[in-house]
């Protein structure tokens, strides 16, 4: 009997709480009866600037389901992903700025769309470092990493005098040495467990697909040590040698040469 009761209770609470986001959904749109698109939006905006990201999507979903054409529409796609990016909702930004750039691809702000969709998978909230940080380096990928990196890309190349070139461009260096230390990471993670031929593979996709970022240093180390635990001495000098040429006050050069340097 107390459990049928309990069930009742919650069913009761959770047709309650959909109610409320019923009657909150359809405010909004009762509110903004009879307004033209640049009212709505206006409203729009002001809850953005107020931090009620919430209202102001339902705002915006209003304005586009109401005034599907025109400028105010167009542009409501845009403020969408942004509050949405605000408001965490990263997926549904995406989905938006995705919208925008098939649906307006010649528009003038779809540079915005293609930055502000680098920044929603950039993560910037924790910072790439502390992404890699929770993945199971042995198995998982960082497809965040490449989805950022390949946004800001296309801003770069597509548009070159962009205002957000210089941003995007900075970056972009960031993303790449993210990508080559996520390489770093799993060729380590396969060197302390003994796998050197897997660890060099690693360390060599580091070197060739994200040259000249901070990554290549330990990346020529773990492979100048893995060819050295493999017993391929010439290998394994030539890998020192354009550790030493590359960084020549490398602290890995300072440690005990073929020894267990992690």
């Amino acid at each position: 009997m107390q459990c049928t009761v309990s069930r009742w209770v919650a069913l009761f609470l959770f047709a309650g709480l959909f109610a409320l986001a019923g009657c909150g959904s359809v405010s909004v749109r009762e509110e903004t009866a009879g307004w033209s698109a640049e009212q709505i939006y206006q409203t729009a905006r002001e809850a953005m600037s107020e931090g009620n990201y919430t209202r102001a999507i339902s705002l915006y979903e209003t304005l586009e389901a109401r005034y599907p054409y025109g400028r105010y529409a167009q542009q409501a796609i845009l403020e969408t992903a942004y509050a949405n990016f605000r408001s965490g909702e990263t997926e549904a930004a995406i989905v938006a700025c995705q919208r925008f750039i098939r649906l307006h691809p010649n528009h003038p702000s779809v540079d915005y769309a293609y930055y502000l969709k680098g920044l929603v998978y950039f993560r910037e909230d924790q910072g790439i470092f502390g992404y890699l940080h929770e993945l199971d380096l042995s198995e998982r990928d960082p497809q965040s990493i490449r989805e950022s990196f390949d946004a800001f890309k296309e801003l770069v190349e597509r548009f070159p005098n962009s205002r957000y070139v210089e941003d995007s461009k900075a970056r972009l260096l960031y993303l790449a040495n993210a990508m080559g230390m996520y390489q770093v990471h799993v060729a380590r993670y396969y060197f302390n467990r003994g796998a050197y031929l897997a660890a060099i593979n690693r360390a060599q996709k580091a070197v060739t697909n994200h040259p000249r970022t901070p990554s290549n240093e330990e990346a020529l180390a773990l492979m100048a040590a893995s060819y050295d635990r493999l017993g391929m001495k010439d290998l394994s000098e030539d890998a020192k040698r354009v550790l030493e040429a590359s960084y020549p006050e490398s602290e890995w050069l300072k440690k005990e040469y073929g020894k267990s340097w992690w």
